[in-house]
């Protein structure tokens, strides 16, 4: 847990996503999950983007919801940042630099031609 606390403190608002892609490595490797097959960070993912779901439509919509469950749903901040940290997992056991592979696809995304026929957006 030591361990977990230092690079904790080294958190800073100033990191850029390389640092924070590393950073998320080496928490997950102290937590024993870093050699985990992508299959199961890829599930993990999937469960986390529902659980987001779940959040934004317990806090967002007017929806029904399970009220006996209302204190297993975190917020949506909370699972915002679930999802970005299982994400980089699964970039970091596949080799992948999160920043290099958005920045390659922002680079054909600006050449994309888009439409919106919603006037409300």
């Amino acid at each position: 847990m030591e361990k977990q606390k230092n690079l904790y403190s080294k958190l800073n608002s100033n990191m850029d996503l390389n640092e924070i892609q590393d950073y998320i490595k080496k928490v997950i490797e102290i937590r024993g999950f870093g050699n985990q097959p992508i299959e199961q960070a890829m599930l993990l993912l999937v469960e986390e983007v529902g659980e987001l779901a779940k959040a934004i439509r317990k806090e967002k919509t007017n929806m029904c919801i399970d009220k006996s469950k209302i204190n297993n749903y975190d917020t949506v901040e909370g699972e915002i940042a679930d999802v970005f940290i299982v994400l980089n997992t699964v970039c970091n056991l596949l080799n992948i630099n999160l920043y290099d592979v958005f920045y390659a696809k922002e680079k054909v995304n600006v050449e994309r031609s888009w439409k919106n026929d919603n006037k409300n957006s």
